[in-house]
Order: structure tokens, then C-alpha cells, then sequence
């Protein structure tokens, strides 16, 4: 069935209070979607952030970032009044995001709501710890043992609680004991008001795509909770990390830093681990994208602590066997393989033997030296088109820094009259492809230039920040958008 949805961060929906929250502008999102005849709103993942504020550094593969609570929920729960609200600084720049002020006032308040909540006599939250008890207890733990160290990572704790010896948990437990139970309230709170955000969303008929990254921080719950899940030496010191090779965009290649997994040993769990942390994305969402899915075929080791990724080498990944262990054990669900880069011919094959669409973008389409796979007209109906996603640049922008020739190449193939049109041209082409889905960034939507971008990879400083302003989306747009996505036989209505 062909569909389209639209590509929007939840940090970048408007809100009074800094970012974008499950709040009453989310829902009125939603409605934006519906009357926009949409089946899909794609967003990023939804883990508590760290240092670079990017969602794909996570301090849990399961815990969701508290800054997405809704503060008027909590008022209208008597936990907050509203003077307690406005009298928080979250930056007073409505179109972008001040993480140094968020992260100063958010927990702070949010602690004035746990401390208004007697959330310990509360059921519905003992139903929840009890649900969540595989994760939960040991990430408001990593959290509260984390602050009570001024933020350093677990792989500089004592030696008795970085190894997680049964004498240093029950101590840190007992000693942090309120701040492990604000931790808990935290993910309480996130988790009831996404799930009602969720419920919202599907009953107007539009499903969520989120995004499950392949790797996780070093720094987090999991790698401290699980460190026979990845490779570390006997002192929880990783042997070797993730990233890139170097290419034609950079020469020292791509540092992620991300521990690599022991796939011996996940292998002979049956995915065990994978399983549930699968399994709790298709909670969380109706779609899940798997990020670097090139990474479960092969996979680019670097030795640790070297200052760039110059001398990895490839590693075979467990390949189809933790697909097929997927489909055995959780059905057969809705995933996008990211499957960008360059692709060996084995991955191609991985690819095609899941039956999982792959990814295909605009913007990588026109270069105007060779035929390009990301061309319309190669297309495949099994795949995705996007005119960009979180790591490009807004569609107008990267058309006007396009060098001449390539410019050239795009206004000939979209029959681009004037630079007013840029945009909707390219978002027509992707409507008017054979991929059965498309998804178009809402900055795209909009029109807007480079101060919306939402990532430059490798860079750090000015990322995750961008968000819609209120009033900038509305019936015209949503008409418009509907007009245009009927015309291409993508809306649900």
C-alpha cells in the first residue's frame, strides 16, 4: 500500500517550556498529520541524552529522556503549580533548543514533582516497576550512583561498584535509595505519557516510526549492567570500537567510540538480549528502523584508544540467523533497513533476504558523473524514499550549495522552472515514485534553509537543536501537503 508520513524530532515540536514534550502542541501534531492524510510520523530515538545531546548516545537502550515530560500533565496531577513551571529558565529562543538551561531546570523541577507525588503508594507505578524490573532498577541506579559522582563514566567508579560486586549494589542502593526512586518516578512519568501520545496517534490512524541504533554508549546502563554482552577486557575496558572507515568524505574515517558487541556469545543466548530489546521498540513504536544495518553483516572494529579510525578492520556480523531468531520469536513486524553507504555485495543480499525495504534519499541522487541508485526512476517498490533525513541538510539549502554541474543535472531531471519551486519539486518526486513509502522531513515541508538542520555528523555543538516555532503549520500547509500526496495515490483518507 503506498503511504507517506513526515519526519519530525519530538525535541522539535513547539512548547513553552524549552523542547518539544508529549504536550498539547504534540497532540495538535498528530491532528496536523491526520488532516494532512499522512499514515506515518517518523521520529528519532527517545533515550535519556548526555554530553553532544544526540539520541544516539544514550544512557540506556530502554529508558526514555525525561526532558519529553509534559509539565502541564504534572500540574494538572497537583504534583507541580503553574508559578513552579514559569519560574524555570529553558532559554527564551522559541526555535531552538538551550540544552545547558534545560538540563539545569528540568531535573530540578522535576524532583519538586517526585517530591509532591507519594508515587511509591501509587499502582499504577508498582505495576510498571514490576513490568520493567528487567531494566529499570539498574538504570535509576547507574543514574543516581552516576550524579552522586559528578557525572563521570562507571569505567572510572571504584573498582567494588564498577564490577558490580552483590556488597557495592546493596550499598549504593540503600545510600541512594530516594534518588534511584526519582529515577524510577522519571521513567514512570515518560513512559505513561508517550504511550498515551502513542494511543492518540493510532487512533487517528497514524502509526510511529522510531529508530533503533545499532550500537549503545559506553557510558550507559547496559554496558555496565551487561558487560559480557560486548567486548571489554577483565577490566570492563573495551577492546576495540565502533565506527568508519575512511572514504571520500573523510580520510581518518569515522571515531564512533561505541563498544562492539560479543556476537559468540549473543549467539549462544539466542539473541537473547537483542530479543528484548527488540521486542520493547515495537512498545514504543509501529515501525522500527534499524540504524547501520550494514553493521549486522560486517562490522568495523577500531583498537581502542586510538585517536582516529585509520586502522580498523572488518568483522563478520551474525548476519540472518538474528533475523530469522526475530521472526521466529516476535513475528514478522514492520522494519526499515537503513542500509546507506557503500554497500558490499553480501549486504545487499542480507537485505534482500530479510524482505526489509531499504532507504533511498534524494539528495544523494545527483551527481552528475555517474548514474545513481537513489534516482527515481531505480527505484523498487520494497523501499522508502526520503529527500533527506536528520543527517542532511534541509533540501533548499543543500540544493543552493550543490556545485554548478550538479545543479544543473536536478533542475533537468525534477524540470525545476525557478528557485521558488525547489522544494516541492523534489518532495513531488518522491510522492511520485514507486516506493511504496515516503517520508519527507518537516522542514521540507516548510521550506526552510540551513538554520533547521538537525544534524551534521561528526560535529559537535550545534546538533538536536532546531524546533518549529507555533503558527508555522496549519490548515493551508495541511491541505496542500494532502492535495499533493493524494495526487500520488499516498493518502489514507
Amino acid at each position: 500500500m503506498r503511504a507517506s508520513g513526515v519526519l519530525l524530532p519530538v525535541s522539535s515540536i513547539p512548547s513553552k517550556y524549552g523542547i518539544g514534550t508529549f504536550s498539547k502542541e504534540a497532540y495538535e501534531f498528530v491532528d496536523f498529520l491526520a488532516q494532512a492524510g499522512q499514515t506515518y510520523w517518523q521520529i528519532l530515538p527517545l533515550g535519556p541524552t548526555g554530553y553532544g545531546d544526540s539520541p544516539y548516545q544514550s544512557f540506556s537502550t530502554y529508558a526514555g529522556n525525561p526532558y519529553y515530560i509534559d509539565l502541564e500533565q504534572l500540574v494538572d496531577a497537583g504534583y507541580l503549580t503553574q508559578a513552579d513551571c514559569d519560574a524555570c529558565d529553558f532559554g527564551d529562543n522559541a526555535a531552538y533548543v538551550d540544552y545547558e538551561k534545560i538540563y539545569l531546570s528540568r531535573f530540578k523541577i522535576l524532583y519538586k514533582a517526585f517530591k509532591n507525588s507519594n508515587i511509591e503508594d501509587d499502582e499504577e507505578f508498582k505495576a510498571f516497576r514490576k513490568k520493567n524490573a528487567s531494566w529499570v532498577a539498574d538504570y535509576a541506579l547507574f543514574m543516581a550512583i552516576k550524579d552522586s559522582k559528578k557525572g563521570i563514566s562507571w569505567s572510572e567508579w571504584e573498582k567494588d561498584i564498577k564490577s558490580r560486586k552483590e556488597s557495592a549494589l546493596k550499598k549504593y542502593e540503600q545510600e541512594l535509595s530516594e534518588q534511584v526512586l526519582f529515577y524510577e518516578f522519571q521513567q514512570f512519568l515518560f513512559q505513561k505519557q508517550w504511550f498515551a501520545l502513542k494511543q492518540y496517534a493510532n487512533e487517528k490512524g497514524i502509526s510511529i516510526i522510531g529508530d533503533i541504533p545499532i550500537y549503545v554508549a559506553f557510558d550507559s546502563a547496559d554496558t555496565w549492567a551487561n558487560p559480557q554482552l560486548f567486548q571489554f577486557d577483565e577490566e570492563g575496558t573495551p577492546i576495540a570500537v565502533a565506527g568508519c572507515p575512511p572514504d571520500m568524505f573523510s580520510a581518518t574515517g569515522q571515531l564512533w567510540g561505541n563498544p562492539l558487541y560479543r556476537w559468540d556469545y549473543h549467539k549462544e543466548t539466542r539473541y537473547e538480549w537483542w530479543m528484548q530489546r527488540i521486542a520493547h521498540c515495537f512498545e514504543l513504536y509501529d515501525v522500527v528502523r534499524i540504524d547501520h544495518f550494514r553493521g549486522f553483516d560486517e562490522y568495523y572494529a577500531i583498537p581502542y584508544g586510538d585517536p582516529t579510525a585509520e586502522y580498523g578492520h572488518w568483522e563478520k556480523g551474525p548476519g540472518y540467523e538474528l533475523f530469522q531468531t526475530m521472526k521466529k520469536k516476535l513475528g514478522n513486524k514492520a522494519v526499515i533497513a537503513e542500509d546507506l553507504g557503500f554497500l558490499t555485495p553480501s549486504v545487499m543480499k542480507l537485505v534482500k533476504k530479510t524482505g526489509y525495504p531499504g532507504m533511498k534519499i534524494l539528495q544523494f541522487a545527483f551527481d552528475s558523473r555517474e548514474e545513481s541508485d537513489y534516482l527515481p526512476h531505480n527505484y523498487t517498490p520494497n523501499s522508502v524514499v526520503y529527500t533527506g533525513t536528520h543527517d542532511n541538510d534541509t533540501t533548499l539549502n543543500w540544493y543552493q550549495t550543490l556545485c554548478r554541474r550538479d545543479k544543473a543535472f536536478a533542475k533537468k531531471y525534477l524540470n525545476i522552472k525557478s528557485n521558488k519551486e525547489v522544494t516541492w519539486e523534489f518532495i513531488r518526486a518522491a510522492l511520485a515514485s514507486v516506493s511504496e513509502t515516503a517520508i519527507i522531513p518537516m522542514q521540507d515541508y516548510l521550506e526552510l534553509g540551513g538554520e533547521a538542520r538537525i544534524n551534521m555528523p561528526s560535529t559537535l555543538g550545534d546538533n538536536w537543536k532546531w524546533r518549529m516555532v507555533s503558527g508555522q503549520t496549519g490548515d493551508e500547509l495541511a491541505e496542500k501537503i494532502y492535495d499533493m500526496c493524494k495526487l500520488y495515490g499516498r493518502c489514507r483518507k
